[in-house]
């Protein structure tokens, strides 16, 4: 009897010990491979409901008002400029993933056929809009300025030798705009969701050594909770390394 009793304790003490969370993620990768630490994450006692949003100001607002306890989806200028525009209190407590920026289109081989007057469809958010811009001026199609740091707009554009158009959409419309669009530079997860191989379709990629790593974010005064802890022990684990690196084939990268 008392074995058993000590049994429904150790069972009961497992049961109070286990943690439900939610984490918000934006469709293709990130998604993706929040959906594989879900079964690690509850090996180790943490039950982690994955809630998907189709664009990047939503998750920060959902984590600040308290519908999150984490998001993963964002970079550091993102999350940064969130944070003074809007004054989110939230803090980084790990890095993820790194995913190269794309320039794609349907029309062109390489950024060299751009046509004089091209339209080209960029992010309307200022950290990703500013991100294409730099793509953009890294290829040499563009010159901004470099006061602008990491966020430059097209009014920071300096020369544009070819006068190409700029149409900024929302980044979850990108992969669209490709039908209309000369060129369109989209962030990765939605060239995935989309179908979009960054290795086989881009005609210019976002160079390796990008300041753009992607980061889990959580309310100011969680970041010492044990589930922020197990979260970010299960990401960076060799298994979640692996499921990257065979799953992206270099389209996505880990970042720790």
């Amino acid at each position: 009897m008392l074995r058993l009793i000590a049994a429904a304790l150790a069972l009961s003490a497992g049961m109070a010990a286990a943690e439900d969370i939610k984490v918000g993620v934006t469709p293709g990768e990130h998604a993706e491979i929040m959906e594989q630490i879900v079964p690690l994450a509850a090996a180790k006692g943490l039950n982690i409901d994955v809630v998907e949003f189709s664009d990047y100001v939503v998750p920060n607002t959902a984590l600040a008002d308290g519908d999150l306890h984490a998001n993963s989806f964002q970079h550091v200028p993102f999350l940064e400029n969130q944070i003074k525009d809007r004054g989110f209190d939230l803090v980084v407590v790990a890095k993820t993933i790194t995913t190269p920026m794309g320039v794609y289109s349907s029309k062109l081989k390489s950024l060299d056929e751009l046509p004089e007057g091209a339209n080209v469809a960029i992010p309307n958010d200022p950290t990703n809009g500013g991100r294409a811009l730099l793509v953009l001026a890294d290829e040499g199609v563009i010159k901004v300025n470099p006061d602008a740091g990491l966020v430059p707009t097209v009014l920071d554009i300096t020369e544009n030798p070819k006068n190409l158009k700029f149409r900024e959409l929302d980044a979850a419309q990108l992969p669209r705009a490709l039908e209309d669009a000369d060129a369109a530079v989209i962030n990765t997860n939605f060239a995935l969701a989309a179908g979009i191989s960054p290795r086989e379709d881009s005609i210019a990629m976002e160079k390796a050594d990008s300041p753009y790593a992607n980061v889990i974010a959580v309310r100011k005064g969680d970041e010492e909770q044990p589930w922020v802890k197990t979260l970010v022990e299960v990401y960076h684990s060799p298994e979640i390394k692996e499921y990257i690196e065979t799953k992206y084939e270099g389209a996505v990268i880990p970042a720790w």
